[in-house]
């Protein structure tokens, strides 16, 4: 399934919404370093994979803006674990 991602710069999110609920990926940019600080998927539209798309589609915008990333979310950082091909961003 995809899922239709934006990228609000100035609130420092992504969000998507899903059967007309707004989920979303949090983080704060400092001297070009992401760090995730919540990602958060309302339980009626859990287990679809919308959380891993959000982290996803941050994780690529890291890599393509240069930024080196922090996984402070719980979720963020168990996906970055089993998904090394993205360990070369983590600070």
């Amino acid at each position: 399934m995809s899922f239709a991602i934006q990228h609000d710069r100035a609130a420092q999110r992504f969000h998507t919404t899903v059967d007309e609920v707004v989920c979303v990926l949090d983080y704060q940019l400092a001297a070009g370093v992401m760090t995730i600080s919540h990602t958060g998927v309302p339980a009626e539209v859990g287990g679809r994979g919308v959380a891993s798309a959000l982290v996803q589609f941050a994780l690529d915008t890291a890599r393509n803006e240069g930024w080196k990333v922090v996984p402070a979310c719980s979720y963020a950082a168990v996906w970055m674990q089993r998904h090394p091909t993205y360990a070369d961003l983590l600070a």
